[in-house]
């Protein structure tokens, strides 16, 4: 398993969930994707579309304005 991250920072929607489709298209099964995103509708959008694309959110987090993903690619 790697690990690896991803900037989101600064992007409005539909954008942050694009990256992360890109990014973990790109990624094995069992890697890690770290997303740092700024847009308050990510909250809902990137878990969303992590369950219907099967993979998994292993953590939220919020701070400073800043909202931290760990999703695990399945």
């Amino acid at each position: 398993m790697s690990e690896h991250i991803l900037d989101a920072k600064r992007l409005l929607c539909p954008m942050p969930v694009i990256r992360v489709q890109n990014t973990l298209n790109k990624l094995p099964i069992g890697d890690q994707l770290t997303v740092t995103c700024t847009d308050p509708g990510t909250l809902q959008d990137i878990p969303t579309w992590c369950r219907i694309n099967g993979h998994a959110v292993l953590s939220t987090e919020q701070k400073k304005g800043e909202i931290i993903f760990v999703i695990l690619k399945k």
